[in-house]
């Protein structure tokens, strides 16, 4: 995934050396805030009755909605993509010493109190084009680390 807004911090600040995003702009929570956007995923989520409140319930209410967006091959990665970014907004925000981080060619990930780094865009795009894993279990073993 690639966010122009990234490239152009990279190129100011030259964060090829692994460098938190976060860290490094000294605003965690407005990089927190961007991530947990997540619009596509909401809409759907609300279309189904489901409001999404970042919390572990959530996930497993996401777990068992119908997959109708596996028919839309257009919508399907941008709705894995919005799944994975919710995963790690409820991770973030509800496990103790869970923090974004952004890899070089910004692609975020959740990284735990352990050190341990869960890529969740790619548990996101798993979950919407399979159903497994299911965001709920990656919640689990997350929380458990």
């Amino acid at each position: 995934m690639n966010f122009s807004f990234l490239d152009n911090w990279r190129k100011r600040h030259d964060s090829a050396d692994g460098t938190p995003l976060a860290s490094a702009v000294g605003e965690p929570e407005g990089v927190a805030e961007l991530l947990s956007e997540c619009e596509l995923l909401r809409a759907r989520a609300g279309q189904n009755g489901l409001e999404l409140d970042d919390s572990p319930a959530s996930l497993e209410a996401l777990d068992q909605l119908p997959p109708r967006w596996r028919d839309d091959p257009e919508e399907l990665p941008w709705l894995g993509n919005d799944a994975g970014l919710y995963l790690g907004t409820v991770i973030v925000r509800t496990v103790p010493g869970a923090s974004w981080r952004i890899w070089p060619g910004g692609h975020p990930v959740v990284r735990l109190a352990s050190g341990r780094e869960i890529q969740v865009v790619e548990a996101g795009l798993d979950w919407a084009a399979t159903g497994a894993p299911e965001l709920s279990q990656v919640y689990a073993e997350a929380a458990e680390a």
